[in-house]
């Protein structure tokens, strides 16, 4: 296996790691993980193991918009090997139930 391949499986398990602990973050209204409810926008996890997460909440006015991104940050913080993580919150797209997996669907009753 060539070294760039390496990196690349290093990197994807890594990203996985930052899911599953993306996955304890619960919005304190919803019963759905903030992952499954589609909040996360984009993962990047560097070679050097630095992690940028670029979110969204349910609405600007979340009254939890203080404490997701920063349970966030501290879950991803807390996985072996990780560096560095930023949390950059983001509103645009807006967020929409069209953006929820089918588990958080499921979950909240919409199927």
């Amino acid at each position: 296996m060539e070294k760039s391949e390496q990196i690349t499986d290093e990197q994807e398990e890594n990203k996985r790691r930052v899911v599953n602990a993306i996955k304890e973050v619960y919005d304190p209204e919803i019963p759905v993980d903030v992952y499954e409810l589609g909040l996360i926008y984009e993962i990047t996890v560097y070679p050097v193991n630095n992690v940028y997460i670029l979110m969204t909440l349910t609405s600007p006015n979340c009254p939890a918009a203080e404490s997701i991104p920063s349970e966030v940050k501290s879950r991803v913080s807390e996985i072996e090997g990780v560096n560095n993580v930023e949390v950059e919150l983001t509103f645009d797209p807006p967020y929409s139930q069209d953006m929820m997996s089918e588990v958080a669907k499921l979950e909240l009753g919409f199927l």
